[in-house]
């Protein structure tokens, strides 16, 4: 099944997912027949090397690596200072100091230290959200000759890529778990779900397609691929696998997720990202207008989410799901990976139009 632009056995790529994966999930996937993935966003180049080393250590499979290519923002004290008063109340409550302004983990974009990483590495593909970097970045992962696919929330922005010569669009749907890919816009609201967005961006574009966004069993595989897709990438089914690093609260949500169980939210980095409704997303959003730039408000969140997970409770964490989260279920990556295949492939074979 392997073509041009995927290097994988399977046309199954597996999310990258910052904070909920490492190297185990990549891996699995990847010996799976599947394209694994490593998220480097939250990575500095030393822990990059270090996974990308362990990952080649464990197989031979292609995988690949993906980073964010947002434009920091600008220090905003004044936005960021009424954001923690918003968020006193709680800090009172858990019987903690707020932190200082500016603190905190944050997300880096890709630069020419990632680059020479990749450089180095030469990982099979590379893929980029919110839009790409600098023309001089990316022609040194071009020279690697890594296959390089990035995201798209709309037609505009799907052409935008082809236009720039990628090797694939990865079409994401409103349903996905995790951070919109939007970098031509910041209008929400007005991302297409994945079935409307897919067929006109296969339409508009040169390149392959891969679906994003609510496929998490073989029949989501099926519809795509029906829809004009050569490839999926899927995220939230993987989170439940032994594989991922999803914590204890965050699988409990899962395991308990119907279909209403999401909403987009800004709350805890900055930039509206789809997760299992909690306490702090009912209390303080979803959305929010006080909520400083992506990745400012990640430093004011992070101590109320240590001290409640330290407690076992997911009430101020970052649960990303997509909507298809009650269809995950607890199951090996790599058996998971062979399963909605087949699954998909049966799926396909078992429509009949009606006459």
């Amino acid at each position: 099944m392997t073509t041009e632009f995927l290097p994988s056995r399977l046309p199954i790529i597996q999310a990258p997912m910052a904070g909920s994966q490492g190297v185990e999930l990549c891996v699995a996937v990847a010996e799976a027949g599947g394209l694994g993935s490593l998220p480097a966003a939250m990575l500095t180049p030393a822990l990059l090397r270090e996974q990308v080393g362990a990952v080649r250590a464990r197989t031979r499979a292609p995988f690949n690596v993906n980073f964010f290519c947002h434009v920091p923002p600008s220090p905003d004290p004044e936005r960021e200072a009424a954001w923690h008063a918003e968020l006193a109340a709680d800090y009172a409550e858990a019987g903690l100091a707020p932190p200082a302004l500016g603190g905190g983990p944050g997300r880096a974009p890709f630069d020419a230290a990632m680059a020479e990483v990749v450089e180095e590495a030469k990982p099979e593909v590379v893929s980029f959200h919110f839009g790409l970097p600098e023309e001089a970045l990316l022609e040194r992962v071009r020279r690697t000759r890594a296959r390089i696919y990035s995201s798209a929330t709309s037609v505009t922005e799907a052409r935008w890529l082809d236009a720039r010569g990628v090797d694939a669009v990865i079409a994401q749907g409103a349903e996905a778990g995790g951070h919109r890919g939007m970098f031509l816009t910041d209008d929400v609201d007005a991302q297409p779900g994945l079935f409307a967005l897919l067929p006109q961006v296969v339409d508009a574009v040169r390149a392959p397609v891969i679906a994003a966004g609510g496929i998490a069993d073989g029949r989501g595989i099926a519809a795509a691929f029906a829809l004009g897709a050569r490839a999926v990438q899927i995220g939230t089914a993987y989170l439940r696998t032994p594989q991922a690093t999803t914590s204890a609260a965050h699988r409990r949500a899962l395991a308990a997720a119907r279909e209403d169980a999401t909403r987009l939210t800004n709350l805890f980095t900055g930039r509206p990202a789809r997760g299992l409704l909690n306490r702090f997303m009912r209390e303080h959003g979803p959305m929010s207008p006080r909520a400083p730039a992506f990745p400012l408000a990640t430093g004011a969140v992070a101590p109320l989410r240590a001290h409640h997970e330290s407690k076992g409770s997911g009430d101020f964490s970052p649960l990303w799901a997509g909507q298809a989260a009650a269809l995950a279920k607890e199951e090996d990556a790599g058996e998971l990976t062979a399963r909605l295949w087949r699954d998909a492939i049966a799926a396909l074979a078992a429509v009949r139009l009606p006459r």
